[in-house]
């Protein structure tokens, strides 16, 4: 696997078709987060069973943090990393800054509450290292996601201390790692939940102890077979049922480039991530570089076939990267007393344009847009004036197959 790959593997765009045997296949998805593994590591890893996805289909850098010095810039951390993708946001709509988990916004649901409120007889699965990725992320149980309930769990042996007594080298976090894929495995023949996650991680100990190292390279060994084990049995769902499985596999962010040891900053390895799929990530969308964690969410309900409710679709922060698309790539900047966008369209048909005052975007409990305009797509830009008076404007641009959003400071 290398970088340049990403170019080859996201050409010649296109709406993806799948297979007339799979037309009517119950499509399912699975996503595995790996903390905390540098994009240049995993590159030069042999990791043979995440090296075969890849060739199955589809390997890409990606990365996390948001936009570098804007107000969507995110730390490189892990809880806002595995937030961005359940939301399909950033840390300024999410609000989850750091591994406390403090005050997150439940504003913005995680995949798993859109699949329960839109198709509450669909199954989801989470199966963690960490408890807190399923009480406090997604929030089980609680009244401010609607007592969202998994239904079906393997997590929180990390408290678990006569079972998995904790040592200095974390060599109980793998035995975890280990528990959580058996688990998922046993779950994924039996059950084929509709939605789950796996979320590994050694990996990530490793390289806070040793940094760019063989315990480290060791550790990705150990993940590569129970990802082994979990594509086995998404193998086993497909020959024996009539389903249509995704599986994407991806990291949280990488690591420092002095010691490889730490995270959470800007730098460009701290931000560059990856993402691999069974499925051929491609469509018309073209990032000016690469896409992002945020990509993850869109990308997971478009193969579940899952029709998004107006108000989340419009406030996420990625774009699906199968299918088709409007538009992308919205920026907005103050001139004068106009507003003027710009975006790159990707079909040929009327754009809605939908507006809000704010005063304080990042902690306001609700936006009311008003509708502003039309336009057609393809003249990738337009202004309006701004008649609002507030210190920020939150735009939406609204087409057929998606939305786009963007937050302009106009004070």
């Amino acid at each position: 696997m290398r970088a340049h790959l990403c170019a080859f593997l996201l050409a010649g765009f296109h709406l993806l078709v799948p297979p007339e045997s799979f037309a009517q296949r119950i499509p399912k998805a699975i996503f595995i987060i790996a903390d905390g593994i540098p994009a240049d590591v995993l590159e030069k890893h042999p990791a043979p069973a995440m090296h075969a996805l890849a060739a199955q289909a589809t390997y890409t850098r990606a990365y996390v943090g948001g936009e570098r010095g804007g107000y969507s810039q995110s730390p490189t951390i892990s809880a806002v990393g595995y937030n961005s993708l359940l939301t399909g946001t950033w840390a300024n709509k999410h609000q989850v800054w750091d591994n406390d988990i403090a005050a997150p916004s439940y504003r913005y649901p995680t995949l798993f509450r859109v699949m329960k409120s839109v198709h509450p007889e669909k199954t989801t699965g989470i199966f963690s290292t960490w408890l807190d990725n399923r009480t406090k992320l997604v929030g089980e149980g609680l009244a401010a996601t609607g007592g969202i309930k998994i239904d079906f769990t393997a997590d929180g042996y990390e408290h678990d201390t006569i079972t998995y007594p904790h040592d200095a080298d974390a060599a109980y976090i793998q035995l975890i790692d280990e528990r959580v894929v058996s688990e998922a495995d046993a779950v994924i023949r039996k059950q084929g939940p509709d939605l789950s996650w796996v979320y590994l991680e050694y990996t990530d100990d490793m390289g806070h102890r040793y940094g760019d190292s063989r315990q480290q390279y060791e550790a990705i060994n150990l993940l590569d077979r129970q990802v082994a084990r979990v594509a086995a049995a998404v193998a086993f769902r497909e020959q024996q049922f009539a389903e249509d499985w995704m599986i994407i596999i991806t990291t949280d962010h990488g690591r420092d480039s002095i010691s490889g040891k730490d995270h959470g900053g800007q730098s460009d390895r701290e931000r560059t991530t990856w993402i691999i799929s069974n499925k051929k990530l491609g469509n018309e969308f073209k990032k000016p570089s690469m896409p992002a964690v945020v990509d993850i969410f869109p990308t997971v309900a478009r193969h579940l076939q899952l029709q998004l409710p107006e108000w989340v679709e419009r406030e996420l922060d990625g774009q699906s990267l199968i299918g088709p698309l409007s538009i992308s790539d919205l920026s907005a900047v103050k001139s004068g007393k106009e507003i003027e966008l710009n975006w790159k369209s990707h079909n040929s048909e009327k754009l809605q344009l939908f507006a809000a005052p704010s005063d304080d975007p990042f902690h306001e409990s609700s936006s009311q847009y008003s509708k502003i305009k039309s336009v057609q797509s393809a003249k990738g830009k337009m202004s309006f004036n701004d008649s609002f008076g507030s210190p920020w404007v939150r735009i939406v641009l609204k087409g057929r197959y998606n939305s786009a959003n963007v937050w302009l400071k106009t004070k």
